[in-house]
């Protein structure tokens, strides 16, 4: 199978513009409860002239391509555990699952050791690869059936949605939409394949929160107001003299035009996110967060989406 992902984003610039970072489950819930309570007070972001969706984000951006905000939360909702009658330890005295931590530690000593965002790249796909050759076909196959399992359509929508993620071979960022021959269902398992690479046809692919941070906005230049949602807060693990840092996009944004507006987890959610971002269980929780902070915004970023 060939396909031909872009590696530089489209330039046919429209109005508006919604980025979906990454953040693991956790991050996926709070992307959507977001989404649905600006959507409950009235304001659809949706339908925006372009979506771009990085890991987390780009499972959020596909399930919003086939289903309503108010759907994607009702079944997140829906998962919440049967409440305990014993007593229950505090959700900030969590324990990070062993392989979230291994995971983190693991990529954290690559960051350290590379000299610049494309040297990170190339090992980040190096030890990824390294990874594959050691695994079987079932994780492959496992994951593609997960990614499938979440999405309420399995085909591109038509309007414009990029999904980034990092040729593991060579390092080079990659992006799919569309018109790459990729189904959207491999775009979404490449863009979300932390700690393994995905096999697309003959390419090899890792997260696309590699390619620059865990939101890539910069994909968005040229669109006149860009509304950004980071389950990571904005933050990045890379040296700062890189720049791959989200306030860094947001001033390339506006120094190229655009009106930008940024949302972070409250400090009172920020517990269920980073080290917890896998803890299945804190899904509901963070779409209730993700909610409540969607209405309690809808009114400003209706005046801002205008």
């Amino acid at each position: 199978m060939n396909t031909t992902p872009s590696s530089t984003p489209q330039r046919a610039a429209g109005e508006r513009a919604l980025v979906l970072g990454g953040g693991g489950s956790t991050g996926n819930a709070w992307l959507i409860g977001v989404v649905a309570g600006l959507y409950e007070g009235g304001l659809d972001v949706s339908t925006a002239d372009l979506t771009v969706g990085t890991s987390a984000g780009s499972t959020a951006a596909a399930q919003l391509a086939g289903a309503t905000p108010t759907e994607l939360l009702a079944a997140i909702l829906a998962t919440a555990p049967t409440q305990s009658t014993g007593p229950r330890e505090p959700d900030r005295a969590r324990v990070p699952a062993r392989p979230v931590s291994d995971h983190m530690a693991r990529t954290s000593r690559i960051i350290a050791s590379a000299a610049d965002p494309a040297d990170m790249r190339r090992r980040m796909g190096a030890a990824a690869l390294d990874m594959d050759a050691t695994s079987d076909e079932a994780r492959q196959t496992g994951w593609r059936t997960t990614v499938a399992a979440r999405l309420p359509v399995r085909h591109w929508p038509q309007r414009p949605l990029l999904i980034t993620a990092v040729d593991a071979r060579s390092g080079e960022p990659v992006l799919f939409d569309r018109d790459s021959g990729v189904d959207l269902v491999d775009a979404v398992a490449a863009s979300c394949s932390s700690g393994f690479a995905y096999r697309i046809g003959d390419g090899r692919y890792i997260d696309g929160g590699y390619r620059t941070n865990a939101e890539n906005a910069d994909l968005a230049i040229g669109y006149g107001r860009v509304l950004v949602l980071s389950p990571f807060g904005g933050r990045t693990r890379t040296p700062a003299e890189w720049g791959l840092d989200l306030a860094s996009q947001v001033d390339d944004l506006r120094a190229h035009g655009s009106k930008v507006a940024t949302v972070f987890p409250d400090h009172a959610a920020e517990h269920m996110f980073g080290a917890n971002a896998m803890d299945l269980s804190l899904r509901p929780a963070a779409a209730r967060a993700g909610f409540d902070q969607g209405r309690g915004l809808c009114g400003q970023l209706t005046e801002f989406w205008g």
